[in-house]
């Protein structure tokens, strides 16, 4: 159960996987898209995951309609507007919401500068709304090539003292982090941390690679992490920090089942593992899901679900002030 006395933290959300259902229905009908249904649960199997997919890419499909509704800037601006909603009702203090600028722009064609001020303008404004504190990571979608992520590079810079850090996501086999070392030198010389999606499909060398040619502080995923005990050496000595998204690695079958994943392994190694959701709107859930359902079944103790809520203040990309502003906040 989560630790009601302390801060709820999350680190790893995507904002464009994380479009509301009934909101995708609302601009979908709004626009004349052709929708597969015109009601909630008519739609539901086309936008959010009914059953383990076999891997990422039939994962990524669920995006079809979330992306098509984002015609305008203002559309985008919404999306990024509930993401901060859906964390106050969550009960969260503190959200670090990242997305790929490209990704959301590609559909309709959209300046990718553009998608990036409308959503900071959307988190900016739910801040205010709402009290929750929420930071922006931007996203390189590796799977799209060097020479376009220096374009989404350059679109992210257009906004690059509302962001807090840069981030890899995308095909991790075929676009190893190392190809993007010269992107991530210039995000870090733009006062960037980075964090890297990581060890979710490929192996430990991904990690490595993440960690030596990106100089990420912060993993997404590292599932295969354990296959390589130097690996978890360095992790440790380095304190690097490790988002875990426990129903989403087994949704895309990264792990056959909650009780298979390594999430208990790593807190029990005392590596600095979080919980997290990754693309709730896709997922079906929210963060009360991933500690009262998920990480008990991946076999954690009340005491380690406890410890994953400290390790995602500890290693969120906060400044010491802030984390301690939020731990007096619940006193």
């Amino acid at each position: 159960m989560i630790d009601t006395s302390f801060p709820l933290v999350e680190l790893h959300r995507h904002l464009d996987g994380n479009v509301r259902l009934e909101t995708v229905l609302e601009l979908g009908l709004k626009y004349c898209l052709p929708l597969p249904a015109t009601d909630l649960e008519g739609l539901r199997p086309f936008v959010q995951i009914t059953e383990p997919q076999p891997g990422l890419l039939d994962f990524f499909e669920k995006f079809r309609w979330p992306m098509a509704i984002l015609k305008d800037m203002d559309a985008v601006r919404r999306i990024a507007y509930e993401n901060v909603e859906d964390a106050d009702r969550e009960g969260m203090a503190y959200i670090e919401l990242r997305f790929s600028p490209w990704f959301m722009a590609e559909t309709n064609h959209l300046d990718p500068a553009a998608v990036v001020e409308a959503v900071v303008d959307g988190v900016q404004a739910g801040e205010r709304d709402f009290g929750v504190k929420a930071n922006i990571i931007g996203i390189l979608s590796r799977t799209y090539g060097v020479e376009v992520v220096w374009k989404e590079l350059d679109a992210l810079l257009t906004q690059k003292e509302h962001i807090v850090a840069l981030d890899l996501a995308g095909d991790e086999i075929n676009f190893p982090a190392q190809l993007f070392a010269d992107h991530f030198a210039k995000g870090r010389n733009a006062g960037w941390q980075i964090t890297v999606h990581a060890g979710e499909v490929d192996g430990p060398e991904s990690v490595w690679q993440a960690l030596r040619d990106l100089k990420a502080v912060r993993i997404g995923h590292a599932t295969h992490a354990l296959e390589d005990p130097a690996l978890v050496d360095y992790l440790l000595e380095h304190k690097i920090g490790i988002e875990v998204s426990l129903t989403s690695n087994v949704q895309t079958s990264v792990v056959e089942s909650y009780a298979a994943h390594p999430l208990r392994e790593f807190l029990r190694l005392g590596l600095l593992a979080t919980l997290n959701t990754d693309d709730p709107g896709i997922s079906g859930i929210d963060l009360h899901h991933e500690y009262e359902v998920a990480a008990p079944a991946a076999g954690l103790s009340q005491e380690m679900i406890r410890l994953t809520q400290r390790n995602a203040l500890k290693v969120a990309f906060l400044s010491p002030k802030e984390k301690l502003a939020l731990v007096d906040a619940r006193k």
